[in-house]
Formats: structure tokens, sequence, C-alpha cells
């Protein structure tokens, strides 16, 4: 048993109270960028709450909006963008307040080593042809993904070695299987066990795209379900921090490693 979830055990019948009368469950949206993080959580909040249960979809931001907006029965929403959490708020979707959970960053990661000393005007170079980067149109990191390219000067360049990926984790395959030979992803994607044995990442200057700070909300589908609240107050527990914290999130107010 890892040391996170040693922790989380030890933690959790402090931190959250777990005399709920009858089981239940708890739908989460969750950006793709928490895919790792989230399953971790969600595993030990289960492990906590015996009958209990947290189902998680990941997906793109913009695209869970969507989903909600029509009707999709998830009782929280986990952005990687804000905005999308303030938007359903003000449509009448969710409920009062979003509350801010971690600051996302982007990196650039590749399968060859190269990519740790490499610049953006390195990504026009002949021998790479293809840059995996999310759909901007819905995903928060494919936006800053194309912020940061067009605040270096390179995106009118390489708009035709672009591939898009429907949410980060998609852009992230595009590399691994070789479809693209660099894509711009999510910290904590390039932290995972995984990622990390099969590649390389340079951390992008925040300055090159505006911050990804992230949200969630409880829906107006789950504001009647008492899961919703004791799994937000879960995720303000240390054990929670403490696994935001090994994918390489910030957490709100804390300042970001250069």
């Amino acid at each position: 048993m890892s040391i996170a979830r040693r922790l989380a055990l030890l933690l959790c019948f402090a931190v959250v109270s777990i005399s709920s009368a009858s089981a239940g469950t708890l739908t989460v949206a969750a950006a793709a960028d928490m895919k790792f993080a989230m399953a971790e959580i969600a595993a030990a909040f289960n492990q906590c709450h015996p009958g209990d249960k947290v189902e998680v979809v990941f997906g793109s931001s913009g695209k869970s909006f969507t989903q909600i907006q029509q009707g999709a029965p998830y009782d929280m929403f986990f952005s990687a963008d804000i905005k999308f959490p303030k938007e359903l708020i003000a449509k009448g979707f969710a409920q009062p307040e979003p509350i801010p959970y971690a600051v996302g960053r982007l990196v650039l990661w590749s399968t060859d080593p190269k990519v740790k000393t490499m610049t953006m005007q390195d990504l026009l170079a002949s021998d790479i042809k293809k840059i995996a980067i999310a759909n901007p149109k819905h995903a928060p990191y494919g936006k800053r993904a194309e912020e940061a390219l067009k605040a270096s000067g390179v995106w009118d360049k390489m708009e035709s070695k672009l591939v898009l990926g429907e949410d980060i984790v998609q852009t992230a395959q595009f590399v691994q299987t070789g479809n693209a030979q660099v894509g711009l992803l999510a910290l904590s994607l390039a932290m995972s066990p995984k990622m990390s044995q099969l590649g390389f990442y340079q951390l992008l200057p925040d300055s090159l795209h505006e911050p990804l700070n992230q949200a969630f909300v409880i829906t107006n589908h789950g504001k009647d379900n008492p899961l919703a609240k004791t799994f937000a107050d879960y995720m303000q527990s240390p054990a929670s921090r403490t696994t935001m914290v090994r994918y390489g999130f910030v957490l709100p107010g804390e300042q970001l490693a250069k």
C-alpha cells in the first residue's frame, strides 16, 4: 500500500463523517487533467465510506459544461477552468459558489528526452511533423496551449502541424502512439506514474498563458445528495491535498513553482 493511501486511511475517519444512514452514489464529472489524481482521491473516499460510492466521468470541461445543461445526471463538476462553473451558476444549473481546488500547469511532453531543453521555437523544426494539443474550443488546457504558442510567436507558423485531442488525455495518447512528436499537456498527467515512465516533460512559464484556475461546483442535480457536501469537504482534507500536490497541482493561495 502506498504512503498516500495509508495517509488517506489514517485521516479519513478524522476528517469525514461516515455515519450516513444509507448507501449512496455520487456521480462526478471531472476534467481530464484530474484523471489520475481524482481516481486516487475517489478510491480513498470510497474506502472511507463503506456502502457509498463516488463514480467519476472524465472529459473536457467544455463538453461536461454542455452536458450538464442538457440534463446529464452529474452531481458535481470539477472543471479545469473556473469560468465554466461560474457560467453554470449564472444560468441556474448549479449551486451558488464555485470552489477553487487547484491551479493547473502546462508542459511540453514527449517520448524524446530532448524535450527537456526544447524551446517553443524548436517546435517549428522540420523533424517535428505533428504537435498535439487539446481542442481549444472546449478544453481549457487546449486554450492555454494556444495562448502559449501565440505568445511565443509560433502559432501562425505551425497550425498545419497541430493535431487536436478531444481532451487532454487523448492529446497525450497522440504522443504516446507516435501520431505526434510533442504534446502540450497537463503537468498532472506528465507526473503520473504511467506517463513518467513513458516520456519526459518541460514545465512552461505560466506567463505564456492565462492561469488555469480550477474549481468545482455542486450541480442542481446534486444539491439534495448528501454525499456532494461530504465529498466537497473531503477534497479539502490533508489526504486529498497531499494527492493533488503529488500530481503537480498548485493549491489555491500557494505560489507557482518556476
